[in-house]
């Protein structure tokens, strides 16, 4: 697509990223001031590594902060923990910290599985933790002693409903 077609409001370096997203996907790039339409393309680039880049680039660039903050979201659980912190700096500053937050519980989720977090530490680290996460350590790290202290101290009901449930 030229630049004649695209429009002039969006900015010259969100064009040349959409542009570049577009032909990685052989998708046209119609609608670009859409944001629906941008959130379609942007979503289908994230199944694909090798339009990692660009998209990278166009999250950077976007104006709509919401909507760069929602793909960086839908990024994170699927990039390597080394790449997430470029992802959240390149959001707008008044839009990242869903996205920091978000990045720090994958991380603390991850070390869980791995053992780098010790499941004793679980009772003193839990009532910083948001429900999301209390969730994902029931469903995909499920170690006993966290189990345990999720089942008695977990923020809701569902949790310690769904940790006692675990637990068996």
């Amino acid at each position: 697509m030229s630049d004649a077609e695209l429009p002039p409001e969006l900015p010259p370096e969100l064009r040349d990223a959409l542009r570049r997203v577009a032909e990685h996907l052989g998708r046209p790039l119609s609608h670009a001031p859409d944001g629906h339409a941008r959130w379609e393309l942007y979503r289908a680039a994230l199944g694909s590594d090798t339009v990692r880049p660009a998209l990278l680039e166009a999250v950077a660039a976007e104006p709509d902060g919401a909507l760069a903050s929602g793909v960086v979201g839908e990024a994170l659980e699927r990039l390597p923990r080394a790449e997430r912190d470029t992802w959240v700096q390149a959001l707008a500053p008044d839009v990242r910290a869903f996205c920091e937050r978000r990045a720090g519980e994958l991380a603390t989720l991850e070390d869980l599985r791995s053992g780098a977090l010790a499941p004793g530490r679980v009772p003193e680290l839990i009532d910083t933790w948001s429900d999301w996460l209390q969730l994902r350590i029931i469903t995909e790290a499920p170690d006993e002693t966290a189990l345990r202290a999720l089942a008695t101290t977990g923020r809701t009901k569902r949790i310690r409903r769904t940790a006692t449930e675990a637990l068996g």
